[in-house]
């Protein structure tokens, strides 16, 4: 059986953060759930995921400040955002993190959909099981 790729992801809404999760589980990820941003960053120095997802707007730490933070550690891994942001906001950030070097996938909008969720993880997924 191939391994199933870990992805890890942070959003303030528990139950946002659940349905992300269920539909990584779904496309045959094994999901890692931060419930916030130390516990996102310990989780990433400490055991790297092969990919991340992470919201715009949190408490504490904002997604840019979390896009930082991967790209001054040299994160390679996929990274999607999942935001309920205004479109240009996201595409804004979508476009930062390429310019800090970031490999971007999506970014999706809230509420995201299932269908569109799982497209995107078994897209990525390919990848990285190839």
């Amino acid at each position: 059986m191939a391994r199933r790729p870990r992805l890890l992801l942070i959003d303030d809404e528990p139950k946002l953060a659940a349905f992300l999760a269920e539909a990584a589980r779904l496309s045959a990820f094994d999901p890692v759930v931060a419930t916030d941003h130390h516990d996102f960053r310990e989780i990433f120095l400490n055991d790297a995921p092969d990919m991340i997802a992470v919201d715009l707007g949190m408490p504490g730490m904002d997604g840019i400040e979390l896009l930082r933070f991967l790209a001054d550690h040299d994160a390679n891994q996929p990274v999607l955002i999942v935001s309920g942001f205004e479109e240009r906001v996201i595409e804004t950030a979508f476009r930062l993190g390429r310019e800090l070097g970031l490999t971007m996938v999506g970014p999706i909008g809230k509420p995201a959909r299932l269908d569109t969720l799982e497209s995107l993880f078994g897209e990525v997924r390919q990848r990285l099981v190839a």
